[in-house]
């Protein structure tokens, strides 16, 4: 039996390469913020407090490579804290396929792609990756299927 993927305790996810993350430089951005199941609720309160939520929505992800749940919430950063919360990471999304990446994530799929090239114009099949996020640990793509868990109504609709 495969041991389950922990992220929160994977300190290799939340760096990038050549990237800091600071919330000064960007607009709305859509960050990931990793949880135990029992913190959820905590979570979801600290997240709700620390930043305006655009749409008032977060998605509660889950996944069964991961006891961990994964909240993903776009903010608005002209109205928001200026800190980035811990197990929190920036990452995109590609609505056609519900699939969730990190740009290193993307750098290193497509080398596996394009036989160890990065092309910046090279053309992903994004249905092959379908309701998952993509992250990396260290230098390994990890891909993890996801499903919705939970969609918190901020207006409590």
């Amino acid at each position: 039996m495969s041991q389950k993927i922990s992220f929160i305790n994977d300190t290799n996810i939340f760096i990038d390469n050549d990237y800091t993350l600071s919330i000064e430089n960007m607009t709305n951005k859509l960050f990931c913020t990793f949880t135990p199941k029992d913190e959820l609720e905590d979570i979801l309160a600290t997240i709700n407090r620390r930043y305006a939520i655009l749409y008032n929505k977060i998605f509660v992800l889950e996944s069964p490579e991961s006891d961990e749940l994964i909240c993903t919430y776009n903010i608005d950063t002209g109205n928001s804290n200026n800190s980035v919360m811990p197990s929190t990471i920036l990452v995109h999304r590609k609505k056609d396929s519900n699939t969730l990446y990190s740009i290193n994530a993307l750098n290193i799929l497509i080398k596996q792609l394009n036989n160890g090239v990065l092309d910046q114009r090279f053309i992903i099949n994004w249905n092959d990756y379908r309701n998952c996020i993509l992250l990396t640990t260290g230098n390994d793509l990890r891909r993890l299927n996801t499903m919705i868990y939970r969609v918190v109504d901020l207006n409590g609709k």
